[in-house]
């Protein structure tokens, strides 16, 4: 009996563990679907291929590989983690790259390490074949010695859409080999353009698109995806062509343990259950200390600090002894997590907990076990973390270890929900007024445009007559040319509001060395003065946050706590985009948000007991986006006092960001909620739900059109909960302003629906 089965059967047998719990489904191994290779393969790859041991190819990848070389059609290819969608798109550009030695490939990945992972795999299968081919990584790593020869010999160039957007666009001119022989763009990971990034991305695209046109190229697009509900739409969003999409899966699958646990209570009166991070803690001791070898994800990079920190005191080492178990997120410096990649596939890394970095299909070798601590926010992650251990291996394990907020008890409770539901519609807005503004600055910068011409589907000449009036571009001879003397694709970051970073040095080391950086936006949240910033299993305090220079000085410390910032928010209305008026009257538009920390709280490890607040002196920031709000006429809500209604509406802001995130495919934390007993704008009572990105993604207009469903499953989340008058689960802590809420919740949400 192997170790993972010894442990599954120690839990069957254990009732303390098996009262929390609440589905344990046996995904049950299922064989592969193939096909030979297609008739366009050159001999030499197929030769290559049967080296490697692959004698046919899946299904899926066949179909791909055959649209693409004989059908010259774009292609998108939707199936689960671990099958082999890599080959879908190395086959067809490698094969035209032997037909054809001068053609180019531009691969795009959304992080450095699923680029680095791929051009370890590309001159692996490039070693057995005859024909030279020269692939390269093309990142902010790349040593400048390289940039040049790879500009200039590179046959496939493999980046990230950032590197596209700030380094490689703006400066065509030195890639004119690459961008006059471009056969083939891929875009993998498509899933993860979605939101403000996807919305960026897409317009990225547009400006390649229109780069590869001037210099006369016309390359097709293979795009790779996990499972969403809807891949031919997004895919569409983001190349604006039309495609295949290709979602049956010819991959073989070996049988997996699926288990939801829900924490025990440990106070009904309150709905509080056991720390999802303590669960995890004591989960993943029994695992690693039997040599399963384990990866644990977070929601945040603090819950990657605390657990390690918890982990590496519970499964102590001997003195001098390397740790077999490493945090992975962002912040990390480049070469900690190739050396913490590198460690998972030799098998010297025993456990790793990570943000969501490691979701995406980066080589880590062959894991037996996958703890996610909390519900990762869609039905589409949860089965690409889930996906992330079995990979090669026979039995495996995935357990989702729900936390006290409202969606995880929903999940939690409602298992054949998860199971029998399709995957999330990825939402993204292309036409964002202020992301595509910023792009057609970028594109302006580039090429001219002329005055009649449209940027990808997008009409842009009142864009363009703005810019020409704020004397950022100039008109002449039919074309606007620009004229500034700033880069503008530097002052543009994809993956933020703001490319300003913050920096965080160590004053402790004399050399004041940089260990981490955080978005300018995040920054007041999580580096205040007095902040315990956490890095590497260790604790920093913030001992000066210069928020104009963008830095964050922190000395090393040894304390039993960590800090939690408070944000408090101000809307106000700006624009109507629609409405529909009535007892209960809802609309969306454009919204300003004012945003200020205010104060912060000192928590104590393990108990998580509160040990006391602080203030937070930091100026106020300030958002445009867009927001859904829904308004109650004193007809719908009868004889409910505005002290009930404003408890109510309390009890509502909290549940919903949780609730509406499930059904948008998008974090809780990308939408924020306010409400407002007497609303400046309607005169009314007022719940807002705000898109937390400026001018919004579209999370809004979803929310407007299937707010029905949304309320509804409120509703559900909070009938389910046993707790008495409001709790962490449901609505919130039920003391929230001095009185319960839990009934006038219900009571809300009900005269919404009738």
């Amino acid at each position: 009996m192997s170790d993972l089965n010894e442990v599954l059967n120690q839990w069957k047998n254990n009732p303390a563990f098996m009262s929390n719990v609440t589905c344990w489904q046996t995904v049950a191994e299922k064989k592969g679907n193939y096909a030979d290779f297609p008739p366009g393969l050159d001999r030499q790859l197929q030769e290559a291929l049967k080296r490697r041991g692959i004698e046919k190819l899946y299904s899926h990848q066949a179909k791909a590989v055959e649209t693409v070389l004989t059908d010259h059609r774009n292609v998108v290819v939707v199936t689960p983690t671990a099958s082999g969608k890599t080959l879908c798109y190395n086959l067809p550009v490698v094969n035209s790259l032997i037909d054809d030695p001068t053609s180019r490939a531009l691969y795009l990945f959304p992080t450095k390490a699923l680029s680095r992972d791929q051009v370890t795999e590309l001159r692996e299968l490039a070693s057995d074949l005859e024909t030279p081919l020269y692939c390269q990584t093309y990142d902010g790593d790349t040593e400048p010695g390289l940039r040049q020869k790879i500009r200039r010999s590179g046959h496939i160039i493999v980046t990230n859409p950032d590197m596209l957007h700030s380094a490689i666009l703006p400066h065509h001119t030195k890639w004119i080999q690459l961008f006059q022989n471009l056969k083939y763009i891929v875009i993998d990971e498509m899933h993860q353009y979605r939101g403000g990034f996807g919305s960026h991305v897409a317009n990225v695209i547009r400006r390649l698109k229109r780069i590869c046109s001037f210099y006369g190229s016309n390359p097709r697009f293979i795009l790779c995806s996990a499972t969403i509900a809807n891949p031919g739409e997004l895919a569409g969003q983001l190349i604006e062509e039309p495609l295949e999409v290709i979602t049956e899966n010819g991959a073989p699958r070996a049988e997996k343990h699926f288990i939801f646990y829900n924490p025990p209570v440990v106070n009904r009166e309150l709905g509080l259950r056991r720390s999802s991070l303590l669960e995890a803690k004591t989960l993943a001791e029994q695992l690693i200390s039997k040599e399963i070898q384990t990866i644990i994800f977070t929601r945040s990079r603090l819950n990657v600090e605390v657990l390690l920190t918890y982990l590496n005191q519970g499964l102590k080492k001997r003195p001098g002894e390397n740790s077999a178990i490493k945090g992975y997120r962002g912040g990390y410096l480049p070469k900690e997590r190739r050396a913490i990649e590198e460690g998972l596939r030799k098998g010297t890394l025993k456990g790793v907990i990570s943000t969501n970095a490691l979701e995406l299909g980066i080589d880590i070798g062959a894991l037996d076990a996958c703890l996610m601590t909390g519900y990762p926010g869609s039905i589409a992650s949860t089965w690409q973390q889930a996906g992330r251990s079995g990979r090669r291996s026979g039995t495996s394990l995935a357990v989702l270890i729900a936390n006290s907020e409202p969606l995880n008890q929903y999940i939690a409770s409602n298992p054949d929900y998860f199971f029998g539901r399709t995957p999330e519609r990825a939402l993204a807005d292309p036409d964002n007024l202020i992301i595509l503004t910023n792009h057609i600055r970028c594109a302006a910068f580039e090429l001219p445009f002329n005055q009649d011409e449209k940027f990808g589907r997008a009409e842009i000449e009142e864009i363009l007559t703005f810019l020409e009036q704020e004397d950022v571009l100039y008109f002449s001879d039919g074309r606007y040319h620009w004229m500034e003397d700033t880069y503008p694709a530097e002052e543009i970051s994809l993956r933020s509001a703001t490319r300003e970073n913050v920096v965080i040095i160590d004053i402790t080391d004399p050399q004041r060395r940089v260990i981490g950086e955080v978005d300018r936006f995040s920054a007041p949240m999580l580096v205040h003065e007095e902040a315990i910033y956490m890095h590497g299993g260790k604790q920093y305090q913030v001992e000066e946050f210069d928020f104009d220079e963008k830095k964050a000085y922190v000395r090393e410390v040894e304390v039993s706590y960590f800090t939690d910032a408070n944000l408090s928010v101000d809307l106000k209305i700006l624009d109507l985009y629609g409405q529909e008026s009535g007892r209960v009257n809802r609309a969306w538009g454009d919204v300003r948000i004012n945003a200020l920390v205010s104060m912060f709280k000192k928590i104590r490890f393990n108990t998580h007991e509160n040990l006391g607040a602080g203030p937070v002196d930091l100026p106020e920031t300030e958002m445009h986006t867009t927001a859904f709000w829904i308004s109650l006429s004193p007809e719908a809500y009868g004889n409910m006092t505005l002290s009930e209604i404003q408890s109510g509406l309390i009890g509502l802001a909290n549940l919903l960001p949780q609730v509406a995130s499930f059904f948008l495919m998008g974090d809780p934390r990308d939408l924020q909620a306010v409400s407002q007993v007497k609303a400046p704008f309607t005169e009314l009572p007022t719940l807002y739900l705000y898109d937390n990105f400026p001018g919004g993604v579209g999370y809004s207009k979803e929310i407007y059109n299937n707010y029905r469903e949304i309320f509804q499953a409120a509703h559900k989340v909070i009938t389910d909960c046993h707790c008495a008058e409001g709790c962490p689960s449901c609505i919130g802590p039920a003391y929230q302003e001095g009185q319960p809420g839990k009934q006038q919740a219900l009571q809300l949400i009900e005269v919404i629906l009738k």
